[in-house]
């Protein structure tokens, strides 16, 4: 069984309503983290920056605004399938990104095939994984 998706989209990073430009970002998915995608930006002069969040918040952001937190995912347009802006953010630090949302459905969509959605918790190493993480923080606070 495959164990991942890969896939690589152009999206526009936006500097402000003067400047942008394309840059490649890499998307992937893996059954180890069923309920994240991750997004690697590869930003000229500097060194790849990855980005992880839930699976189901890109899927809602492609829709309609979705995000409370460090990440917000949100269409272009209220009607009809458009191109989806992904807002990062760390403390006052913001950066936009815009793009197609056809590429991000059929990523999700190879995703789905891999996992669907809503299954995730079937996968026994993500379980077993989730376990030994809490069981070594819960020992790492104990400890502190």
């Amino acid at each position: 069984m495959r164990e991942s998706v890969q896939a690589e989209v152009l999206m526009s990073f936006l500097v402000s309503e003067e400047l942008s430009f394309r840059i490649p970002v890499e998307l992937t998915y893996e059954t180890r983290d069923p309920y994240a995608v991750r997004m690697t930006f590869h930003l000229p002069g500097d060194a790849p920056v990855t980005w992880a969040f839930g699976r189901e918040l890109l899927l809602d952001g492609i829709n309609g605004p979705s995000g409370d937190g460090d990440v917000h995912i949100a269409p272009t347009e209220p009607e009809g399938l458009s191109d989806v802006h992904i807002r990062l953010q760390v403390g006052l630090d913001r950066a936009l990104f815009r793009a197609g949302a056809a590429p991000l459905v059929a990523f999700l969509d190879r995703t789905d095939k891999l996992v669907p959605l809503g299954q995730e918790r079937t996968l026994g190493d993500f379980e077993d994984n989730l376990e030994a993480a809490l069981g070594r923080i819960l020992a790492e606070e104990a400890a502190g």
